[in-house]
C-alpha cells in the first residue's frame, strides 16, 4: 500500500531539485526539447523544472524508484493528459499528484503528456518472471488494453509495469479509492482479491 505519508518525505527533495534547476544555466539540448513541447522560450525553464521532479518518483531513465509508482515514459499520451486533469480536478484522488498537477497549467499539462509519450518504454528487468498461464478474465481486460496489454485509444499499456503498481491498482478500483474509470471500478468489483492477483501476475510477467 502506498504510504500516506509520502508527500512529506517527497517535499525536499522536489524544493532541492526545483532549486537546483531554476539556478542552473539550461542547456541547448534542454532549451530544444522544452520549447519542442509547445512551452513558449520565457517559461521553459519552470517547465524543465517540474518535469525533473517528474522524475524523482517516476525515475530518471523511465524506471520508477518504487515498485508501486507506474510507468509512465512511452504511456499513452491520451491517457497521461486525462489523469493529469483527473488529479487536478481530485477525480483520482493521490495528494503528492493533485499537488504536481496544481502546478501545470493545462498547456504545459498537454506538453507534459507529450513528452512522456514519446519517450522510449524502460526496457524489461533481467529478473522479471515469465508470464503464467493467461487467466481466464484476460481476454475481457484486452478488450480495452489491446493485445498483450499493450494498450490504445481505449485504455492504457499495462505490459511492463510491476505486480505492486498492477495489484494496488486493482484493489484501489475495487475499494473504491479510484473512481476515476467507471468501468474499471465495476470490473474489478465482480473480481476476488485472488482473481485480480491473478491477472496482475500474469500481466507483470509478460
Amino acid at each position: 500500500m502506498i504510504n500516506n505519508y509520502f508527500p512529506t518525505v517527497f517535499c525536499v527533495p522536489v524544493v532541492l531539485a526545483v532549486l537546483a534547476i531554476l539556478a542552473a544555466p539550461a542547456s541547448a539540448a534542454e532549451r530544444i526539447a522544452v520549447v519542442s513541447q509547445g512551452v513558449a522560450p520565457t517559461g521553459e525553464r519552470e517547465f524543465g523544472a517540474k518535469l525533473v521532479v517528474c522524475a524523482i518518483c517516476h525515475g530518471a531513465r523511465g524506471v520508477p524508484q518504487n515498485p508501486t509508482i507506474p510507468v509512465i515514459w512511452g504511456q499513452q499520451e491520451n491517457y497521461l493528459l486525462k489523469q493529469l486533469h483527473d488529479f487536478d480536478s481530485g477525480d483520482r484522488a493521490f495528494e503528492a499528484m493533485a499537488w504536481m498537477a496544481s502546478t501545470l497549467s493545462q498547456s504545459e499539462m498537454a506538453s507534459a503528456a507529450s513528452y512522456f509519450a514519446k519517450k522510449s518504454w524502460p526496457a524489461r528487468s533481467a529478473g522479471a518472471t515469465p508470464a503464467a498461464t493467461p487467466p481466464a478474465t484476460a481476454a475481457v481486460c484486452q478488450v480495452c488494453h489491446q493485445q498483450n496489454f499493450v494498450g490504445g485509444l481505449p485504455a492504457p499499456r499495462l505490459v511492463g509495469q510491476s505486480y505492486e503498481y498492477l495489484v494496488e491498482a486493482m484493489r484501489r478500483y475495487a475499494d473504491g479509492e479510484r473512481t476515476n474509470s467507471t468501468d474499471m471500478t465495476n470490473l474489478m468489483k465482480a473480481l476476488s482479491p485472488v482473481e485480480r492477483e491473478a491477472m496482475a501476475r500474469y500481466i507483470a510477467g509478460l
